[in-house]
């Protein structure tokens, strides 16, 4: 059953499937909960991570292997209903205050809520929290939350009340402080700089969370602990209290078969990123699949016309019609992964539809070829000028099968006459690699957030910039482009908003910029006897309600 919602060595194998062992063995047997409708309290949850985390700075935390942990262990000022999309209070007393064109916001603060040691949650926290979340601080190399824009200052109105200001309008701030990148965090967390917050330091880390983080095995395991003081849930949280579980075992295991294996073997509860070609699997031993709408950027490719070899769109309208996307996702995924319409979700605040502008045409794309000048060499690559038509493009890691999909791509794009090769390395590599046009001319990713602003979030030169939008001054090469994805984020209305999202969308469809493959989800797979399994508006786990059987 599918519910929707809104490669490592032998040795790692070895030791992942010995920490899932260990795991399972250590957990410890639950009770009905006669408070909460007879769900079961206490145990230990295993769940599988194909990531290693990498930091849990807020801000740096969309990685999905960094969101699962801040999201349990960090409350925000507001909730966003994953269903519903709509917000309201956590850690604030109530929705905010927001003054006519939105360069101001006010909330009021709960007085009850403290952090996992034991330090109350306060205006001056709170303020300290945005000021370097919305500012950033180079000098520890701690960025700018993306889903803050225009940030200029927070103040403390009085002991239970902050107001922040920003230089120009800022309609989403009240869904990002809903987002794991807004996770507020103790005084002394703060305190730390970008290596404070990776590998090693997960106990360290302090939010005022459901869960805090208990121990840490570096790259192998790490232990959330249920927080007996925990009394601060969203009105709409199932449980109010303290979680069922007394603790969920976050086990990272790379390997596929090792993963689904231990899933399927009755080892672990529940992992993430079970691929197309598992869920077969996973159902047949009568397991749920979730999968979890991630309402953004979809997975695709970004073609940085900054490079000499894509700055003609007439190369980048033959790449997009020589790419049979109906194949890759009909040959590689399966029904929960549905086939692209624009460069946003269907289910993203501010889709609209570009669906006719990805028409696999290989005949239109020989001749644009032709006509832009690029002949068929004797080894069926086309030249120009003495220079091959050879394209790199990353391999996204965090992404479902992306090796398979552009090993696919590659294939069809040879049949045009373009040479497309993979860049190989790990995570560190990909990512030093992605940001060196030449070395990684074609880009492929996604990104989630539910709100207007995600759009921004990808292409803007402020943030994940995918498209190289930026010559060496750091000014915009399509200025038009960076000012629509401004006007984005600073359209005071949610009408004004949506046009600019549309025309966002619109401008990288003529431009040939972006090829969207399919919209991606986070897929679970959730063995019986889980109950309340349940994730955040972009697919991220939340264990808040999670109780075990027996």
């Amino acid at each position: 059953m599918i519910r929707t919602r809104s490669r490592a060595g032998a040795v790692v194998a070895v030791t992942t499937a010995s920490a899932i062992a260990l795991s399972a063995c250590s957990a410890s047997a639950a009770s009905p909960d006669a408070s909460d409708g007879g769900a079961a309290t206490g145990g230990t949850l295993t769940y599988l991570e194909h990531q290693a985390y990498t930091s849990l700075y807020p801000p740096a935390a969309g990685f999905y292997p960094n969101g699962a942990l801040v999201n349990n262990v960090t409350a925000r000022l507001l909730h966003q209903d994953p269903a519903t999309l709509e917000l309201e209070p956590w850690v604030a007393a109530a929705l905010p205050e927001v003054n006519e064109d939105a360069t101001e916001y006010t909330f009021d603060l709960r007085t009850d809520v403290t952090y996992s040691d034991g330090t109350p949650v306060t205006a001056e926290n709170v303020v300290a929290n945005f000021d370097l979340f919305g500012l950033g601080d180079p000098s520890r190399a701690l960025i700018v939350s993306e889903a803050i824009n225009n940030y200029e200052r927070g103040e403390v109105v009085d002991d239970d009340t902050v107001r922040f200001h920003f230089s120009a309008p800022a309609p989403g701030f009240a869904q990002a402080v809903s987002t794991i990148n807004s996770g507020l965090l103790a005084d002394a967390t703060l305190e730390r700089d970008s290596e404070g917050f990776g590998p090693g330091n997960a106990a360290e880390i302090i939010g005022a969370g459901p869960f805090a983080v208990e121990s840490e095995q570096v790259g192998t395991s790490i232990r959330l602990a249920a927080r007996e003081d925990y009394a601060w849930a969203p009105p709409s949280a199932a449980v109010q209290g303290r979680p069922h579980l007394d603790a969920v075992d976050i086990v990272i295991a790379p390997e596929d078969s090792v993963r689904i294996g231990s899933l399927v073997a009755g080892q672990a509860d529940i992992a993430r990123q079970v691929e197309p070609q598992h869920e077969a699997q996973v159902a047949a031993a009568g397991l749920e699949i979730v999968a979890a709408q991630t309402n953004g950027v979809n997975n695709g490719l970004s073609f940085r016309f900054g490079h000499p070899l894509l700055a003609d769109i007439a190369v980048r309208r033959a790449l997009i019609a020589g790419i049979d996307r109906e194949e890759l996702v009909s040959s590689i995924f399966s029904e929960g992964y549905p086939l692209a319409t624009s460069s946003l979700s269907r289910t993203a605040l501010g889709y609209a539809e570009q669906a006719d502008a990805y028409a696999h045409d290989p005949a239109l794309a020989n001749r644009l070829l032709d006509e832009a000048g690029w002949q068929v060499g004797a080894d069926g690559i086309r030249t120009r000028d003495g220079e091959r038509l050879r394209l790199v493009v990353n391999e996204a890691l965090p992404q479902p099968r992306s090796r398979d999909v552009i090993t696919l791509i590659a294939q069809q794009l040879r049949e045009i006459g373009v040479e497309l090769e993979l860049f190989q390395g790990d995570q560190a590599a990909q990512t030093a690699a992605s940001a060196d046009i030449d070395q990684i001319q074609i880009y492929h990713s996604m990104v989630g957030r539910a709100d207007f602003d995600v759009i921004k979030s990808q292409f803007s030169i402020a943030n994940r910039n995918t498209l190289q939008n930026d010559d060496e001054s750091g000014a915009p090469i399509d200025a038009e482009l960076e000012a629509l994805l401004q006007r984005v984020a600073s359209e005071p209305t949610t009408e004004g908003r949506a046009a600019a999202s549309a025309a966002v969308q619109a401008h990288l469809t003529e431009q040939a910029y972006v090829l969207p493959f399919f919209e991606e989800p986070q897929v679970y797979g959730v063995r019986p006897g889980v109950d309340g399994f349940a994730t955040e508006s972009v697919g991220r786990p939340d264990f808040s309600d999670v109780s075990l059987e027996g």
